[in-house]
């Protein structure tokens, strides 16, 4: 007997298909997980960490719909730190260092012990699809050892391994990242199906003995205490286990990549690939910013039983003896002993613009996207896109509507909508200045926004809800003491910690809350007020309070483009035929298909006055004059 039928098939067991996998499963669908190896389940193949600008909020919202990202995270971390502190809370993100080792083993500990989760290794070869009306439908896998798994639904999230290409200088192998198999086959199939696929290339730095780097001329990074955690179901991290060291190239460094540019394989034509923007390998940064004298890295543990380091921030594809030079030319570096050289990756990747909202395939119905092979960076934009494609396909196994995250919810749905409205033509990668409404999108009210949500779907469970629950009395509790005068003793402890001077007339809560320089930790050292509040309530109170008006104002201005935004647009609209309509806007239009007008509205090349005349003739119920 080779054929077996299940309800989903995730192909891929990195961040994206842990997240699709546990959402299908946890929802009730048995769920077969398709991976080229199970050595590299959650396997955090390039950087060891989790979080940073922007991705810390991912991970929150992760958490808050109830996927697993941030409780693995919690679990496994050796350094936490709180990016951006000493800005707004808008742009405040967690970042956590990982140990790699205990991350992979607590993943695919998760999933061998979900009741509804299949775990196999094979790779997948051709995606099996049957006539569905006018169109096709996908209906099973066929491995390539001959095995065949049946199931009316499919998500792909093979990261970075489909058709992966390992290169160092001039050499390239034909595997995945960090030594795995690649998956050599299921590229063909897409192709044959009338999916486009394109090229893209991302690289990873090299690894380095410890105890061959003198430490002691690199700054000292610790972690932080007393912040809270990524997820709500966790209680007390130990953010300080690791420690991490801060260094610099200098012009040595530069002169021996200069020398040799014409070895490193973006610049002598060996990728073809498109890198990512924001996350550029050291020529790149050479070539780019020639006049820059240094360029900072962060040396990081990888784990907790190990001696490698990660030199995040000097990724390279140039061949292993300039590595070697380069890296011995930095300070502290001079005798550094290389364990895993860096290399460059090209990957194959599929256009964006070809999925609806629920990440599900245009023209096949029940095939879903999710990762890296959306064309995103990252494993926390892969994570969140597995959860929201895992939700979506169970919804609709279960014949119910879609979840589909807005711009004005969630960093989520603001990646979503960018990747299939806007679309990507370089690894994807979120940014707080992405999200018009980041004020409200904050990392500490995440589950304010969305654990309802995942609870509706089915995947946020009754702890979370409590949780919830109680967060939410504990603000309607603290807002109603915001009025309460504060005793003279509680100001003489805060400003004289402060070394400023009393207040003349006294101060009430909310005064003190709304200065700047007063933080939950110096109100909970003198005064007991919200001692009621966990950490993360009390930031979210704080937040609220401090910028009430700004708030106030972005949710009208959310209120009156919500109208707008969320008027439907028929799918079956013929703008092609649409009089009124510029030519290019009839294109973009016809090739992107937008749900609403609000998403017409945010494609490339579609006018204000092209929008005005959607309206018109939506509203009339005409496609023409």
């Amino acid at each position: 007997m080779n054929e077996f039928v299940y309800d989903a098939i995730v192909i891929g067991a990195g961040h994206a298909g842990t997240e699709a996998a546990l959402a299908l499963a946890r929802t009730g669908m048995r769920t077969l997980v398709l991976s080229v190896s199970l050595d590299n389940i959650g396997w955090l193949a390039c950087n060891p960490s989790i979080g940073g600008t922007a991705k810390g909020h991912l991970v929150r919202e992760i958490d808050a719909l109830g996927g697993e990202m941030g409780v693995a995270a919690d679990k496994c971390l050796t350094s936490l730190r709180m990016l951006n502190s000493s800005k707004g809370p808008a742009v405040r993100s967690l970042r956590a260092q990982i140990d790699k080792y205990k991350y992979h083993a607590y993943v695919k500990s998760v999933l061998e012990n979900e009741p509804n989760v299949v775990l196999r290794q094979g790779e997948a070869k051709t995606l099996l699809t049957e006539a569905d009306g006018a169109g096709r439908r996908v209906c099973g896998v066929e491995t390539v050892l001959g095995m065949t798994y049946r199931a009316p639904v499919v998500i792909v999230c093979s990261g970075v391994y489909l058709g992966a290409d390992i290169i160092v200088g001039g050499v390239i192998t034909h595997q995945g990242p960090a030594g795995f198999p690649r998956a050599s086959h299921l590229t063909r199939s897409l192709i044959s199906l009338g999916i486009p696929v394109r090229r893209f290339k991302t690289g990873t730095p090299a690894r380095v003995h410890k105890d061959s780097v003198d430490l002691s001329r690199l700054e000292v990074q610790y972690g932080e205490e007393g912040l809270y955690s990524f997820s709500v179901l966790s209680k007390n991290v130990r953010a300080t286990k690791e420690i991490c060291y801060l260094g610099y190239t200098n012009e040595r460094t530069h002169d021996v990549i200069r020398r040799n540019l014409h070895l490193a394989p973006k610049y002598n034509g060996t990728i073809k690939g498109t890198g990512p923007r924001y996350c550029p390998s050291i020529e790149d940064k050479i070539v780019k910013f020639p006049d820059k004298p240094r360029h900072s890295f962060f040396l990081e543990p990888e784990g907790e039983g190990t001696k490698e380091m990660y030199v995040q921030g000097i990724s390279t594809g140039l061949p292993a003896s300039v590595q070697l030079e380069m890296y011995r030319t930095i300070e502290g570096f001079e005798h550094v002993h290389i364990m895993r050289d860096a290399y460059a990756i090209e990957y194959d990747c599929i256009d964006s613009l070809d999925l609806l909202p629920t990440l599900e395939y245009k023209g096949i119905k029940g095939l879903y996207f999710a990762g890296q092979v959306n064309g995103t960076s990252g494993y926390e934009e892969a994570a969140a896109q597995g959860l929201v494609a895992g939700v979506n396909a169970s919804l609709a196994l279960r014949g119910e509507p879609p979840m589909i995250l807005a711009r004005d919810n969630s960093y989520i749905g603001v990646m979503i909508d960018d990747l299939v409205t806007i679309g990507t033509d370089e690894p994807y990668r979120m940014m707080t200045s992405r999200a018009e409404y980041r004020l409200s999108l904050r990392q500490d009210n995440a589950d304010l926004r969305l654990t309802e949500e995942g609870c509706r779907v089915g995947l946020a469970g009754a702890k979370r809800m409590r949780l919830l629950k109680k967060k939410k009395a504990d603000l309607a509790r603290a807002t109603s003491l915001l009025g309460m005068q504060a005793p003279h003793a509680v100001l003489e402890g805060i400003f004289g910690e402060l070394g400023a001077p009393l207040p003349p007339s006294g101060a009430t809560l909310g005064a003190l809350i709304r200065r700047p320089e007063i933080t939950p930790a110096l109100l909970g050292r003198h005064w007991d007020a919200l001692a009621f509040m966990s950490p993360h309530a009390a930031e979210s109170f704080f937040s609220d309070v401090r910028y009430a008006g700004y708030l106030d104002r972005q949710e009208k201005i959310r209120r009156e483009s919500a109208r707008v935004e969320a008027s439907p647009l028929p799918a079956d609209l013929d703008y092609m035929n649409m009089h009124g309509l510029r030519m290019e806007a009839r294109e973009k239009l016809t090739r992107v298909r937008p749900l609403t007008i609000g998403q017409a509205s945010r494609i490339p090349g579609v006018t204000p006055a092209d929008i005005n005349v959607l309206i018109i003739k939506t509203k009339g119920g005409k496609n023409d004059d």
